[in-house]
C-alpha cells in the first residue's frame, strides 16, 4: 500500500506560514501595521441630516435627466392608452365602428 501524497491532502506543508485555522502555535507576522480609531472619537451620525440634504439633493439632480424623459414616455403612453381604450369602450365609438344599428 501507498502512503498519501502530501501534495493531494488538505493540510498545508511545512512551507506554508499559516498552517490551519486557529493555529495558535505560530510565531507573530511581521511588517503588518494596523490602525485604528477610538469609539469615543467616532461620530458617524455627526451631521447626517444636513449632509443628506445637500448631498442627497445634488446627486439626485444629477440623474434626473436619466430616469424623467423615460418617466415621461411612459406615463404619456398610458395616459393615450387609458384615453384610447375609453374611448373604444364608449357608445360613440360603437356607432362609428358598426354604423347605427
Amino acid at each position: 500500500m501507498r502512503a498519501t501524497d502530501i501534495r493531494r491532502s488538505d493540510m498545508p506543508g511545512p512551507k506554508v506560514y499559516n498552517l490551519w485555522w486557529g493555529d495558535q502555535g505560530l510565531p507573530k507576522q511581521k511588517g503588518w501595521v494596523q490602525y485604528s480609531m477610538s469609539p469615543m472619537r467616532q461620530r458617524a451620525t455627526h451631521n447626517i441630516l444636513r449632509n443628506w440634504l445637500f448631498n442627497g439633493y445634488r446627486r439626485l439632480s444629477t440623474q434626473v435627466p436619466y430616469w424623467i424623459v423615460p418617466f415621461a414616455i411612459g406615463y404619456g403612453t398610458y395616459a393615450w392608452a387609458k384615453r384610447y381604450d375609453t374611448y373604444l369602450n364608449s357608445k360613440a365609438a360603437h356607432v362609428a365602428a358598426h354604423g347605427g344599428h
